[in-house]
């Protein structure tokens, strides 16, 4: 099946880590979204943290644990050319009444089966997209390929954060790297590297070197994966 051509395009110290209020003191220029603008991905995809962090409304949704469960189905609010997709496996998190101005596109969340359908209801009433798809946890190679073939995404820009990274690259998923790293170091313990969370049995994934840009003191390093 096909799937989108994906990116994990990230800013980070020089020791890897990427928390977004720490990076914001290393990086005081726009190259990080210059550089996001430059690998054409219109549509975008960010962890649950990161949404969390960032767009997301404080509190979380409270399911009806009667409900019926989503089981396997997708949800087109609007056609678009391109999309803020975000990863929230349960259906806990809230949003305000006009996402796509927040987003400045639609967004569209994919969920696992298990998420209940009072949940989906909810997303519908905000005119948010989404796709429900694995039990337990969201099947991501599935969810890709419902990306490409029934909301057109052909090159998806994964941007935050480093377990979502980590579980793209764990399952094959990452085509490119795109690492920028700011002119600092963080080494705060416990802060998340970009690529996190992958089993601790797994072997390093060797990448084929493509390009390397520096600029006001910014690095912008770009790797493929063997398979391309």
């Amino acid at each position: 099946m096909e799937r989108p051509y994906i990116i994990c395009h990230m800013m980070a110290s020089l020791d890897g880590r990427i928390d977004c209020g720490m990076t914001e003191q290393i990086d005081d220029t726009n190259h990080y979204y210059e550089a996001l603008d430059a690998l054409d991905c219109p549509s975008t995809l960010e962890g649950k943290t990161t949404l969390v962090m960032h767009y997301a409304l404080p509190g979380e949704f409270e399911n009806d644990t009667t409900a019926a469960r989503a089981q396997r189905q997708v949800y087109k609010a609007v056609d678009a050319q391109a999309y803020a997709i975000g990863v929230d496996t349960g259906g806990t998190l809230l949003w305000g009444d006009n996402t796509a101005e927040q987003f400045g596109k639609p967004l569209l969340m994919i969920l696992s089966e298990d998420a209940g359908v009072d949940y989906l209801q909810y997303l519908q009433s905000k005119n948010i997209s989404y796709i429900t798809v694995g039990k337990d946890a969201i099947d991501l190679k599935a969810a890709m390929e419902i990306l490409a073939r029934e909301f057109g995404v052909q090159r998806l820009a994964v941007v935050g954060g480093g377990h979502i990274n980590g579980s793209m690259l764990d399952l094959g998923l990452v085509d490119e790297v795109s690492m920028m790293y700011g002119y600092g170091i963080d080494g705060r313990e416990g802060m998340a590297a970009a690529f996190d969370g992958r089993p601790a049995d797994r072997r390093p994934v060797r990448l084929r070197f493509k390009s390397v840009v520096e600029k006001d003191g910014i690095v912008w390093m770009r790797y493929l994966t063997n398979e391309k």
